[in-house]
């Protein structure tokens, strides 16, 4: 972002890191005495701000304050959603008092996109298609009435309020019995103790004991099956594509390659043209499904959506409002951030 102000000859945004106004609330309005606009932004690697919005979930959930999470853990997932929506709700009161100020993205929005489950059933209501929903998953033995009742052998499990891919688990079975869990979270156990940690090198498990206690440890945190979407091809690998909308407008698309299930570039996927790999009818469901998703989100200037587009349908897998992180991609020549600062 500094650097597309930079190259548009526009001062230097202001930066106020999470830390710093979770303890101190009142440098926001500080630092926003002039008209202008905020853009809010992931606290990221930030383990201080994860861990204070972990700690404030966990005391409004009644529940005492849970360890600081080892480097890549996936603990309490819902007592840190819980402290993300307080504090986001708390930022859309301040915003509330500064009618100067327009946000990028609106909290409450940011909210319904980081609830993962809420944001799919969102844009369902809006009309966007989007893989059948399974609901909300208890364990694994409820895992097992689900895929009984809807006739299936695969899903996708997803962690209600995961980001990226974490803790997603791509599951199949078979009518003899086996069964098979890919994913990027890879079980550890100690003193009793079952613990889920990201990694990017893809987790298998196929003994019922593994997949038990992957999806039980998952469903403590809040844990949603939908039907397994089959993805292109683009020869030996499959794809999906994220498309960013600026200003309710498609923009910016990008292939997602892989040889693995999950297909996010930070696990080590490759990008692809999206162009060139879509013909006309399936460009043309990228662009109005796109849009379609983004008119579900009126207060949102740019989002990121992940779609899959084939035989000139598409469906929506996830809404992210902090998807425009895709550095050198160009649309129309500007990258993500020029694009969102130019246009209104």
């Amino acid at each position: 972002m500094q650097a597309a102000r930079a190259q548009l000859r526009l001062p230097p945004a202001r930066v106020l890191e999470w830390r710093d106004w979770l303890a101190q609330p009142a440098l926001l309005e500080e630092s926003l005495r002039q008209p202008g606009r905020l853009k809010i932004e992931p606290p990221g690697d930030d383990a201080a701000a994860h861990l204070l919005l972990l700690h404030a979930g966990c005391r409004l959930q009644g529940r005492p304050p849970v360890p600081a999470p080892d480097h890549g853990e996936l603990l309490a997932m819902d007592a840190w959603f819980a402290g993300f929506a307080a504090a986001m709700q708390a930022l859309a009161a301040q915003l509330a008092a500064l009618p100067h100020v327009q946000a990028y993205n609106a909290p409450a929005e940011i909210i319904l996109m980081t609830d993962k489950l809420a944001c799919q059933r969102h844009l369902a209501a809006h009309g966007v298609p989007i893989p059948t929903l399974l609901g909300p998953v208890a364990g694994y033995a409820h895992l097992q009435s689900l895929l009984h009742e809807h006739d299936l052998d695969r899903v996708y499990l997803k962690p209600r309020y995961g980001s990226s891919a974490s803790g997603v688990v791509a599951y199949r079975r078979n009518r003899a019995g086996r069964q098979q869990a890919t994913t990027s979270a890879a079980l550890s156990r100690a003193e009793g103790r079952t613990r889920l940690f990201n990694v990017k090198r893809m987790a298998r498990y196929e003994t019922e004991r593994d997949i038990a206690a992957l999806v039980d440890a998952l469903a403590e945190q809040e844990l949603y099956a939908e039907a397994w979407l089959n993805k292109p091809r683009c020869g030996d690998s499959h794809y999906d594509l994220r498309v960013v909308t600026v200003a309710g407008r498609p923009a910016h698309r990008v292939a997602r390659i892989g040889d693995r299930m999950m297909t996010n570039l930070h696990l080590d996927n490759r990008r692809g043209d999206a162009a060139g790999l879509l013909d006309a009818a399936d460009l043309a469901a990228l662009e109005e499904t796109a849009a379609l998703a983004a008119r579900a989100f009126p207060a949102s200037h740019v989002t990121g959506y992940d779609l899959v587009v084939r035989h000139g349908q598409a469906h929506a897998l996830e809404a992210n409002a902090f998807g425009d992180l895709l550095p050198g991609l160009l649309w129309q020549g500007a990258d993500t951030y020029a694009a969102q600062l130019t246009h209104a």
